[in-house]
């Protein structure tokens, strides 16, 4: 089961990069989309999500649920607005600058909220 979450973890990360990469990628272009990086990241990463988090239940592992809750509510937000204009030819600079915002913020939570990174 050990592998399992660790395969998983790296899935889930793997997702973010997809993401992430997928918006720094337009960094520099004036008019913005969502391209497949973008959306098949997105959706890679909730999924591995989900899952690792069903994993580490059938581990007994101490899940913190606000950090989950937090997480989960963000890559929601995310699939969501990722989804909704995939089909669009553009999307705003805002939208485009949102998407990243929610992305680093998402990452930020998985990091700097874990007992890993304690004093």
């Amino acid at each position: 089961m050990e592998t399992v979450r660790l395969l998983l973890l790296i899935v889930h990360i793997l997702g973010f990069a997809a993401l992430i990469g997928g918006l720094l990628a337009q960094a520099g272009r004036g008019e913005k989309e969502v391209n497949a990086a973008m959306r098949d990241g997105t959706g890679t990463a909730f999924v591995a999500g989900v899952a690792l988090v069903g994993v580490l239940e059938g581990l007994d592992v101490e899940v913190d649920y606000a950090k989950i809750a937090v997480k989960t509510v963000i890559g929601l937000v995310l699939l969501v607005l990722v989804m909704a204009n995939s089909r669009k030819s553009r999307i705003p600079q805002g939208l485009w600058a949102g998407l990243l915002v929610l992305a680093v913020a998402n990452v930020c939570v998985a990091v700097l909220w874990s007992p890993a990174h304690a004093a």
